[in-house]
């Protein structure tokens, strides 16, 4: 089985483009609608932690 003939692939794509047609394929205004349902659900919203920053080495070009 392959994901393009796996039925819930399917859905979900058809779900997403469905999602992104109803706002015109605006993406601005496809992150508000998620952002409003995240604010809607009352679930906890975890972040994970900001990763360190790369060490630089001056040896190296």
């Amino acid at each position: 089985m392959t994901n393009s003939t796996d039925p819930i692939i399917e859905e979900i794509r058809k779900t997403r483009e469905a999602h992104a047609a109803s706002f015109d394929y605006d993406v601005k205004r496809i992150t508000r609608d998620f952002q409003e349902q995240e604010k809607q659900s009352n679930r906890k919203i975890v972040s994970p932690p900001p990763k360190p920053p790369l060490a630089s080495n001056p040896g190296k070009a």
